[in-house]
């Protein structure tokens, strides 16, 4: 079957350069909201559909949550990648591949290593294999001998000590074969969203583990133990900071909603404890339903699948959305972490920049602390974005010294001993956040033509499946549904026709499995394929039918 893709500009240059390569191993770094998946995923089906192209593919994500949308996201293109695979299963028939996370490879490599013999590899942020020694490690082990390697990124990185296999450097730095930044999306239009920072200042007391007590605002200068205490002094909600930022933060969110109905916003907490406090807080308070993303709550990726397909106006979340989870509606954000890394911080952001058709005026607006950090990191991405963005001449602009500050939003200024730690107060300053001026240029940009693409007939991955099975969707032309997901229905019902059989005939549900799966051709319900489960079914109705 064949299908059609629309690619952009960046995404075609891309392929061909890719399509050239001369090498096994190829990093693509593109921004955040560019488009990475449907890029890696078109090169998958061009190198699979290959005469003498891999027959199987394998995606390495950094959570698990992930590796589900990894999987929905390949069923579009017609390949199907198991997301529940674990060591030691045996891959079914009909799928092309799998999906794994770097964690799960850490532990499985060896028998990762024979099912990635000679397929095509694809790593999402593959900075993480740098995360622990032990995961670069075994990236190497298990990938070795695959036929080719797609690496991708949302921002360049350094190896920090520790080099990536299959990367190469300079100056520690790792050098891409092909790049697409933030600049470059917004000057092409309709990819990627521009964002400002609004950014509080404030006066906040504490008292440190040693007995000391300090105050200070983020102004100060401080060293790094006494700024990384005043930071989370600020970000308590035992003081008046954070309650303040979040007060305008919802303000913002709900003056977007009136153009942009479905606009989210998201709160990215330092810890489990926080973040429940902080969805306590806009309910309270603001009477803001927030949905809650925590590790420890082994739904997580269930709820965030759900905040996306909603108009819920809040998510808060502890690192579990701070990359590669697709929620184009968010527009609003608040860092409210004490992780100060510029990593993390790029990648929080990249969650509030994807553009969605519909909306004008598509602004974001990600509150921070005006911590000197993430001062700094913002200033980056501030100036990227006004350099692509900016109109008016520059001469004029250096004549206003408010406008020499990238940050300023023109509709806004806006391993211690814990239990020894204590908030004193801490109380927002030079916050203020008027009403939203008008759209600016930057706001209809035109967009470069997209290329419809037509991508070469993919084979069914085993024999016996049917076209027919590709996917399932809802009613009215709902969500694909991954094939893994598509066989768990059917194994479900072919579990309900058994017991049925099993009541109406009085033999042991054994009994009746062992002639279902002989009358279907199978040893396994848990190892069949579609047309086996589909067989299956059908020879237990019509068993059914007779009795």
């Amino acid at each position: 079957m064949t299908r059609s893709v629309r690619l952009r500009s960046w995404q075609k240059t891309a392929l061909e350069r890719f399509a050239s390569h001369p090498h096994p191993d190829f990093l693509a770094v593109a921004t955040p909201g560019a488009g990475k998946t449907t890029f890696a995923l078109t090169a998958a089906v061009s190198r699979i559909a290959a005469p003498d192209g891999p027959r199987r593919l394998v995606v390495v994500a950094p959570t698990a949550h992930l590796k589900r949308q990894w999987a929905a996201a390949a069923t579009a293109f017609g390949l199907h990648l198991d997301d529940k695979w674990s060591a030691g299963e045996p891959l079914p028939g009909d799928m092309h591949g799998i999906v794994t996370t770097y964690q799960q490879v850490a532990v499985t490599a060896p028998a990762l290593a024979a099912a990635a013999r000679g397929a095509m590899v694809v790593f999402d942020e593959i900075h993480h294999a740098g995360d622990e020694r032990a995961w670069g490690e075994a990236v190497r082990t298990a990938f070795g001998s695959a036929s080719c390697r797609l690496s991708l990124s949302g921002t360049p990185f350094r190896s920090d000590t520790r080099a990536i296999p299959f990367l190469r450097y300079e100056l520690d730095l790792a050098r891409p074969d092909f790049e697409y930044g933030y600049g470059e999306a917004l000057r092409d239009g309709r990819v990627v969203r521009p964002v400002y920072f609004p950014r509080t200042n404030g006066h906040m007391e504490w008292s440190a583990p040693d007995g000391s007590t300090w105050a200070a605002g983020f102004d100060d200068p401080l060293d790094t133990v006494r700024a990384n205490q005043r930071l989370r002094t600020a970000l308590s909600l035992e003081g008046d900071w954070l309650p303040a930022v979040l007060a305008g933060a919802h303000r913002r969110l709900t003056e977007i909603r009136r153009s942009h109905p479905a606009a989210g916003g998201l709160v990215v907490a330092t810890d489990q404890d926080h973040a429940r406090a902080v969805a306590d807080t806009l309910e309270w308070r603001h009477g803001a339903r927030a949905v809650l993303a925590t590790s420890d709550d082994p739904g997580a990726s269930d709820r965030i699948s759900a905040f996306a397909g909603s108009d819920d106006p809040w998510l808060v979340a502890v690192r579990m959305v701070s990359e590669g989870v697709d929620i184009p509606r968010l527009r609003v954000g608040v860092y409210a972490t004490t992780t100060t890394t510029e990593l993390f911080f790029r990648q929080a952001v990249g969650r509030l920049v994807r553009w969605t058709p519909g909306p004008t005026a598509q602004r974001s607006y990600f509150y921070i602390p005006d911590d000197t950090r993430l001062r700094g990191w913002a200033h980056r991405i501030a100036e990227t974005r006004r350099h692509s963005l900016r109109r008016e001449d520059r001469a004029a602009a250096e004549t206003d010294p408010a406008q020499l500050d990238p940050l300023r939003d023109p509709a806004a200024r806006d391993g211690e001993q814990l239990s020894l730690f204590a908030v004193i107060s801490a109380v927002a300053t030079d916050v203020e956040d008027p009403a939203h001026e008008a759209p600016g240029a930057e706001d209809d940009h035109a967009a470069d033509e997209d290329l419809l693409l037509t991508l070469p007939a993919l084979a069914e991955p085993g024999p016996g499946a049917t076209a027919a099975a590709v996917a399932a969707g809802g009613e009215g032309g709902g969500a694909l549904l991954t094939r893994r997901e598509h066989k768990a229905h059917l194994r479900e019902s072919n579990a309900e026709l058994a017991r049925d059989l099993a009541r109406r005939t009085g033999w042991p549900h054994s009994q009746v499995n062992a002639e279902l799966n002989r009358l279907a051709g199978l040893q396994r319900v848990q190892e069949a394929t579609v047309e086996q489960l589909e067989r299956r079914l059908r020879r237990a109705e019509a068993w059914r039918a007779r009795l």
